[in-house]
């Protein structure tokens, strides 16, 4: 829509917070039929807020009498965790995640490496919808990691950005450099880090930091990472978009050299198809219902008849930044443009990886979008 024309990203002309719609189509059927997607829907919905209530009850509950032995309270914990989101997402549609390896190099496609991250490792995603946030509990039962930012400064036109566009020659991974420019929202400062719980994430989902008001003294990364006992997940984008491509990556690892020597780095990317006739789309570029998000996005979910398609790529290993092989120059050319060589390497692997194309819109963008949009929707 021309009127957010001005969170278009200038490279690539994609506008990813704006949630993608499927074509209009007058579609008698799909009328006769919306009364039993609601029953559906209202009967998925308290499905999941049941299956919710028993893994609080249980996880953040019962199992604390397993404390004094941590083997044992850890196993029990990511048991309930594994049972419960796995029937969440199949009340949710999604019957199976289609789980893929991504290769970089040729000739070794059909090699399939298994990911076994430990505890203090690091997962890093891109960030789609609250959906990924499940699947990662249910196989890795993660510790979720958020960063503590200053306040963006506003410095945004009315009028829309302008940039130079890539071509439909030009790889789907690739990132124009002149689309870095196209932010008009100075870059927030990252004070450290702070940890979430998976309902705490679920309820963020679409939203900018800060997260919750920060209610927690913020950490550096690597003191979450020594005392973790599960491995960590974080997210560089630092928000959700429509899945359409890869916000500009927050400097995160600004402090890191590469390859990493001190964890193992675990690269995924999530994957989604775009909305059809049958099934809205799985992202949450725009929180909704506020303190009950995501509840709305979760009944669009549910109302669907369709089984729902996820695409999880896992990079192998051996081609992580965390091997002793990892030479970054074979990744990105110019270290000297970024302050932060780990990150722009970890965006520039999970780009290809998902085929995803990169923008150079961050998550402060969609900060003063959110704000716009509200100004909109409500005027």
């Amino acid at each position: 829509m021309e009127k957010y024309s001005a969170f278009r990203d200038p490279g690539t002309g994609i506008q990813p917070f704006l949630t993608p719609v499927p074509p209009k189509q007058t579609l008698t059927i799909l009328n006769i039929f919306q009364p039993v997607g609601i029953i559906l829907g209202l009967a998925r919905v308290i499905l999941v807020l049941i299956l919710t209530l028993v893994y609080t009850l249980t996880v953040h509950g019962v199992f604390f009498i397993f404390t004094p032995v941590p083997p044992l309270y850890r196993f029990a914990t990511r048991f309930a965790t594994a049972v419960v989101t796995r029937l969440v997402l199949l009340v949710s549609g999604f019957w199976w995640i289609h789980v893929e390896s991504a290769n970089r190099k040729r000739g070794r496609g059909d090699v399939a490496e298994k990911w076994n991250p430990g505890s203090g490792d690091i997962i890093v995603s891109n960030c789609v919808s609250w959906v990924e946030l499940l699947w990662l509990a249910f196989r890795f039962d993660p510790v979720f990691v958020v960063p503590v930012t200053s306040p963006a400064i506003d410095n945004l036109p009315s009028g829309p950005l302008v940039g130079k566009r890539t071509t439909s020659r030009q790889s789907s991974s690739s990132f124009d450099k002149s689309s870095t420019a196209s932010s008009h929202v100075d870059r927030s400062e990252i004070l450290g880090f702070t940890t979430l719980s998976l309902l705490q994430m679920i309820h963020v989902a679409g939203h900018v930091p800060p997260y919750l008001g920060h209610a927690k003294a913020p950490k550096t990364l690597e003191e979450i990472r020594q005392k973790a006992k599960r491995p960590i997940v974080i997210f560089p984008e630092c928000t959700t978009s429509n899945g359409r491509g890869l916000l500009r990556f927050a400097e995160v690892f600004k402090s890191e050299t590469v390859p990493v020597v001190r964890y193992k780095l675990f690269l995924m990317c999530v994957r989604i198809d775009p909305p059809t006739k049958w099934s809205p789309s799985i992202a949450i570029p725009i929180p909704s219902g506020g303190v009950i998000n995501p509840l709305l996005h979760l009944f669009k979910l549910s109302s669907s008849f369709a089984p729902h398609t996820l695409v999880i790529r896992l990079l192998a290993q051996s081609e992580s930044p965390s091997t002793g092989t990892f030479v970054v120059s074979d990744v990105i050319k110019d270290t000297l443009t970024t302050d932060d060589v780990l990150s722009e390497v970890c965006a520039t692997l999970i780009s290809n990886a998902g085929r995803m194309k990169r923008l150079g819109l961050r998550w402060e963008d969609k900060a003063k979008f959110l704000e716009f949009y509200a100004t909109k929707k409500y005027a």
